[in-house]
């Protein structure tokens, strides 16, 4: 509980402050105050004022969040963490639910931990969090909303804040797969050691970059697909607008025109219907390709029908979505504009990681869109009157998807695996325009658009309509097919020397001669017997050892010191060996599994627990702790 003084000294406040937010640490791991990474906070009263009785700070929380008024807090930290890790969640459903609040009855403040992903965004939570709880204590309003959104775009601007990418942390999360970003490298890491892979959105490290840059070259890319007998549009390759309307016109209109080179629907075109439309196209498909790049431009055949992704993942078809191109219903009062900016408002399309559409953006392609329709922003629309405002189904400029992964054909789904199996990817986007999905392509205007090596995959995890597919999981399921598949042995001391760690690596590797052990302690980091440079960062030495793809088994020492700087890099032990552990260092008997060992030594005496057995004994004279872990080591590495 929260004591009041007028002792305390102020460290962040402001002079008419009720509550002082310091002592602000970020762990990047298991802690003493929550087994993951997480914010950590000291909160206390300024002796300013009184702070108001608690049901008053909950009669405004409940506005917003109603779940939290249903509960009872015991003291103003309590309803500050919980409120701190509501908000957290950044009104997205962020997976982070974990907190805890140490009272210090001995002291005039409370201590908060909070389950961090980006320390920024949650630093940034905390601190508008006390600006609302300041709010309340002066009765002004506060806008919650805006300070959300602004903390959200925090968050969608770092690493984890990509919908593929956290779609894939998240999952990883819920399956107990560890991971970690590699800063040097621009790289998410899964798993630890030799189980480990590495990768940025869909793509991986065992992904063929070959195969991932073909499926770049569209024009070679399509001639393939062709020779393998798949259907493809026809059409050709031109360096000029005067050989692209030779092309169109030799092969019909309407056309779709795209550059060679290119993702994600830049610069791409379809239903271009004549001469006028196909100049426009063309020079959009040349001002989207990098001045290095190729200005080479494909013009083939625009089919007719809807737009789908199909998704196969290891080779195996997984999902199917239909992509529509953005649009808005008239109500015969407002303008196209008013109409998208309320659209945009929207909660479906708070164009968050977690959001199942984005947000539509207007532009030269938009406004060329609705002068062919006859309309421009300003244009009321008729009641009831829908307005696509692109040609083109694209996602990222505001499309929505449906789920159409019951609907898909059989012969279809063969299409799709016979394509994915050959290429050396993880994850396969195939794009198709077909009249009917559920229809054969063998009996239908079928055309194959182009295929994608790094697909997005959360309008499948989220699609707008239907239900969602989760193909997450069915991804880190080729690498993993349990959390102890993503896992290498881990043994963690509070207190070991560099000779010691020689010593029980030798032990070790008596018996697993071609393994890799990596050890780090204080003295000094391991590989096998040979002594490496030693980093002062302890935990970058940790999480090097981990990033090592040879590693068999980690040794590591986290004494008291490291466990209140800054954490555990990793989660989980094998096995724990504790020499007259303090209280924090106890924390490392929380964070083991049901089959870990523990050895823990008090004095002479000796206590192991080990799947569920407890044994105690005191060491005879002259024995040592390490005769004990030596003999102890063999039963986790079996």
């Amino acid at each position: 509980m929260l004591i009041e003084t007028s002792e305390l000294i102020r460290v962040n406040a402001r002079k008419s402050d009720i509550f002082d937010v310091f002592n602000v640490r970020e762990f990047i791991g298991a802690n003493p105050y929550l087994n993951k990474a997480a914010l950590v906070f000291d909160l206390g009263l300024t002796g300013y004022d009184r702070p108001l009785p608690i049901e008053d700070y909950l009669e405004v929380i409940g506005d917003h969040y109603p779940r939290l008024a249903d509960q009872k807090y015991d003291s103003h930290s309590e309803l500050f963490a919980h409120t701190v890790a509501q908000v957290n969640q950044l009104d997205m459903g962020l997976h982070f639910h974990q907190w805890s609040v140490t009272e210090q009855p001995d002291r005039d403040f409370s201590r908060i931990a909070i389950e961090s992903l980006h320390l920024r965004t949650t630093r940034e939570v905390v601190y508008s969090v006390w600006d609302w709880f300041e709010a309340i204590e002066r009765k002004e309003d506060y806008d919650l909303k805006t300070q959300i959104t602004a903390l959200q775009q925090v968050f969608r601007n770092s690493v984890y804040g990509g919908p593929t990418v956290y779609a894939l942390l998240k999952s990883a999360y819920h399956k107990e797969i560890p991971t970690f970003y590699l800063w040097d490298e621009g790289l998410m890491q899964y798993g630890y050691g030799k189980r480990q892979i590495r990768g940025v959105a869909t793509t991986f490290d065992v992904d063929s970059h070959l195969d991932s840059d073909f499926t770049t070259q569209k024009d070679y890319c399509k001639r393939f697909l062709a020779e393998l007998g798949f259907p493809v549009p026809q059409g050709d390759i031109v360096n000029s607008l005067e050989e692209a309307r030779e092309t169109a016109t030799n092969i019909g209109y309407p056309v779709a025109v795209k550059p060679v080179a290119g993702h994600k629907g830049i610069g791409v075109t379809a239903d271009v219907q004549d001469q006028q439309e196909l100049e426009t196209a063309y020079q959009r498909a040349v001002l989207s390709i990098p001045e290095e790049g190729s200005k080479a431009v494909i013009v083939e055949n625009s089919i007719k029908g809807q737009d789908y992704r199909l998704l196969c993942v290891n080779g195996r078809f997984v999902a199917a979505t239909e992509r529509k191109p953005a649009s808005v219903v008239g109500n015969g009062r407002a303008t196209l504009r008013e109409l998208i900016d309320r659209e945009n408002h929207s909660v479906q399309r708070s164009d968050t990681p977690t959001s199942p559409m984005g947000k539509i953006h207007t532009d030269e392609a938009m406004d060329r869109y609705l002068e062919e329709q006859g309309l421009d922003l300003e244009t009321v629309i008729e009641s009831d009157r829908q307005v696509y405002l692109r040609k083109v189904a694209n996602l990222s400029s505001g499309g929505f998807s449906i789920d159409a992964t019951p609907s898909v054909h059989s012969d279809n789904i063969i299409l799709a695996q016979d394509i994915a199996q050959h290429f050396r990817l993880t994850c396969l986007g195939i794009d198709v325009i077909t009249a009917d999905i559920s229809q054969s392509w063998k009996e239908s205007d079928f055309g194959i658009i182009e295929i994608n090596a790094a697909p997005g995959v959360y309008m499948h995890l989220n699609p707008a309509i239907g239900e969602p597919v989760d193909v997450t999981s069915r991804i880190l399921e080729t690498f993993f097919s349990s959390n102890e598949n993503a896992r290498i042995p881990i043994i963690s001391f509070n207190r070991v020397s560099l000779r010691e760690l020689q010593r029980l690596s030798d032990r070790i590797l008596m018996s697993h001669p071609d393994w890799t052990i990596g050890a780090v302690c204080r003295e000094g980091i391991l590989i096998n017997r040979a002594e490496k440079p030693l980093n002062r960062h302890y935990n970058t030495n940790v999480r090097n050892l981990l990033r090592n793809p040879k590693l068999d088994l980690l040794i590591a020492e986290y004494e008291e010191r490291v466990l209140e700087a800054e954490g555990m890099f990793y989660y989980g032990s094998n096995m724990v060996v504790l020499d007259n552990p303090s209280d924090v260092e106890m924390m490392l008997t929380r964070d083991v599994f049901n089959d870990s060992s523990i050895v823990i030594k008090q004095d002479q005496q000796i206590t192991i627990k080990r799947q569920g057995l407890l044994e105690q004994y005191e060491l005879e004279s002259g024995e040592l702790l390490e005769q004990v872990y030596l003999k102890e080591v063999a039963t986790i590495l079996d």
